[in-house]
């Protein structure tokens, strides 16, 4: 399974952007975009390449989806309910 990250854009240079999400700062290519960026847009991340521009209000709405996946599996009981929910990624991992 692959998860794109939603990041803003803080700072360019060439080809190379730095993005920022909830004080985690990475460096990340451009290359694969196919229109220019500026500071301030927000891009998903994937193995350290920005694949697509999003809005703002997309990446505050992943960012409460992934907040409550991890609310949801960081209760005891939700344990086998999380199992269900990512019964594919739980395959993956235990290969």
């Amino acid at each position: 399974m692959c998860i794109t990250v939603p990041m803003r854009i803080i700072g360019i240079e060439g080809l190379s952007a730095s993005c920022e999400v909830r004080d985690i700062r990475r460096e990340v290519r451009l290359d694969l975009l196919d229109f220019d960026v500026a500071v301030g847009d927000y891009v998903l991340i994937h193995g350290g390449h920005a694949l697509q521009v999003i809005t703002e209000a997309d990446s505050l709405a992943t960012w409460r989806l992934f907040d409550e996946i991890t609310s949801m599996l960081d209760h005891a009981d939700a344990s086998t309910q999380g199992q269900g929910f990512f019964a594919d990624l739980a395959k993956a991992t235990t290969r």
